[in-house]
């Protein structure tokens, strides 16, 4: 699996500096919400078909090792 540091990117120029996932206009954020909203990640790739499981999985995986290590 690619490290999360190459798959996810902040350029000023894309969106405002907001992450996004690498190779696309699809920001992180999105995964979230539309798990949070309680669609399942089909519903996401769905909606966003640019985005790799890989890279997905990826984000979350960063993101519970951020949760993890704040506790």
């Amino acid at each position: 699996m690619a490290a999360t540091a190459d798959i996810i990117v902040r350029d000023p120029e894309i969106l405002h500096g907001t992450p996004v996932f690498r190779g696309t206009r699809v920001p992180v954020k999105a995964l979230f919400d539309t798990l949070e909203a309680g669609e399942t990640l089909e519903g996401f790739f769905e909606g966003f078909p640019t985005v790799s499981r890989e890279m997905a999985v990826a984000a979350l995986e960063q993101a519970q090792d951020l949760l993890a290590s704040k506790s």
